[in-house]
């Protein structure tokens, strides 16, 4: 198992990231393993039918060869001569023949497999028909390097009328099948002819240029009309991409198109529908936090006014707390609603000017904080970005009295960290940061007025920004707030 899924990480880093990518991967690769394995039936049946045709050939110049090696034994050995010369005058004969006294070294083509079926097929048939012939020799040779005579002629140094209608020479030669054969002690026959398929060895080979063009057109077609294909697919699915991160971002979204595929449409309408619920979920949370500060604000301060006619001062003194801190919730609950939802459009933010402005208003408060510069720039809304870093510093201010920010260009996002000197957050404690009215014990003592609302506010705009904000204790002290933004090149 540990092997597989290493295997699947491997694939997965190979494979493009894009779903064009890997359709067109996909694609690619099924059309190259049809092609291989088709390849590999028609080429095991080419070459068989390739096998049985070389050697229905081969007896049939065998028994030609035969004849012809009959005919000279029967001839008295001087007239031998005369009728190889009547032969190359007169043409229409299937071999190029001569007699030599010594059989001729023959410098042989590559070894094939077609060649040497061809080769022991001629001599099995030889053998059958002529079996007093005990000695002979078969062998394939190209036209340029093959001897014809005991005087070492070549076929170049031949008369062009006697090889013409016999051998292919030029402009395209194919391999010469020659037969020496002793016909008695000082005279050999020799025989040299084409087979009935001159290029008999190509038609074996399913890697033939022309096939190999045809399958690369087919391959560049398939591969064409696949890549259309998946674009026109995947082309709605980005605008529906595109909309989804545009309203998660709080922006503005166009309609999507009801084009295209079933499934896209039903997804797209979905998409709108789902849109619309949740943008009335927002307003409908919004107005009702709206309302119920306004409604609750009469009665709070009706309560304060009737509890300043009670004659006990301690029983007064509990009525105004509870209200007072009931009041507090109210404030607090409406201001984490308007905080997080501050309606802005993204435009490029120099994270210099927008940080040095912030700690010059705390060091102007009388606080120590340390900014290096860093000139680089995020898409964000700026007011929003400036209340999540304002709320995290302030934060660092109220617990670890001096502060550190640094901004860093990482793979795929910018961070911002801020560094408190402050005692850190106990390991357990961490899952609960971030819940609202959440204050640890250290927390409510530096800042008695506090709610515990800000780490809440601070993530969800950074959320809303397609980023993220993680805390982690410091090695040295203290604790370290990173909100990590998408870098945009």
């Amino acid at each position: 198992m540990p092997e597989a899924r290493r295997y699947a990480r491997v694939l997965a880093r190979l494979l493009p990231q894009s779903l064009l990518g890997r359709l067109s991967v996909v694609m690619v690769a099924g059309v190259l393993m049809t092609q291989l394995v088709g390849n590999l039936i028609w080429g095991a049946q080419l070459r068989k039918d390739a096998a049985v045709e070389a050697r229905m050939a081969a007896q049939h110049i065998a028994h030609s060869a035969a004849g012809t090696v009959r005919f000279f034994l029967s001839l008295p050995a001087n007239y031998r001569p005369i009728l190889i010369q009547q032969f190359r005058e007169m043409g229409g004969t299937r071999f190029y023949v001569t007699v030599n006294r010594t059989p001729l070294a023959i410098r042989g083509i590559e070894a094939r497999t077609l060649s040497d079926t061809v080769i022991a097929s001629v001599g099995a048939t030889l053998k059958e028909d002529l079996p007093r012939l005990n000695n002979t020799r078969i062998a394939f040779a190209w036209p340029g390097e093959l001897t014809v005579s005991d005087s070492g002629a070549k076929i170049a140094d031949l008369p062009e009328n006697w090889v013409q209608h016999i051998l292919l020479v030029k402009p395209n030669p194919a391999p010469i099948l020659v037969i020496q054969t002793e016909l008695e002690p000082g005279n050999w026959l020799y025989l040299a002819a084409l087979m009935p398929n001159p290029y008999f060895l190509d038609s074996g080979n399913p890697l033939a240029l022309d096939r190999v063009l045809l399958q690369g057109l087919s391959l560049a077609a398939v591969l064409l009309l696949s890549i259309l294909v998946v674009r026109w697919t995947t082309r709605p699915l980005a605008a529906l991409s595109d909309a989804a991160e545009a309203f998660g971002k709080g922006e503005h979204t166009p309609e999507l198109p009801e084009t295209g595929s079933r499934e896209f449409i039903k997804t797209a309408r979905a998409f709108s529908a789902m849109r619309e619920r949740i943008q009335r979920y927002l307003e409908d949370r919004e107005r009702l936090f709206v309302s119920i500060s306004h409604d609750l604000r009469t009665p709070i301060t009706r309560l304060k006014l009737r509890t300043e006619l009670l004659d006990d001062d301690a029983l007064r003194n509990e009525f105004h707390d509870d209200l007072d801190e009931l009041d507090m919730m109210v404030k607090g609950a409406l201001q984490c609603v308007k905080d997080s939802d501050i309606h802005e459009n993204p435009t490029e933010v120099r994270l210099d000017g927008l940080l040095k402005r912030i700690v010059r208003g705390t060091q102007l408060g009388g606080h120590q904080v340390q900014y290096t510069v860093s000139s680089l720039s995020v898409t964000a809304k700026p007011l929003a970005l400036k209340r999540a870093i304002g709320n995290l510093l302030d934060n660092a201010l109220y617990y670890g009295k001096r502060a550190e920010i640094s901004v860093h260009r990482e793979p795929g996002h910018i961070a911002i960290r801020i560094r408190d000197f402050g005692p850190g957050v106990p390991e357990d404690a961490f899952a609960s940061l971030f819940q609202p009215y959440v204050r640890l014990e250290h927390g409510r003592e530096q800042n008695a007025d506090g709610m515990g609302l800000g780490l809440g506010i601070a993530r969800s705009i950074v959320q809303a920004h397609g980023g993220q904000l993680t805390l982690v204790n410091h090695p040295d002290g203290g604790l370290v707030a990173t909100i990590s933004l998408p870098a945009h090149e």
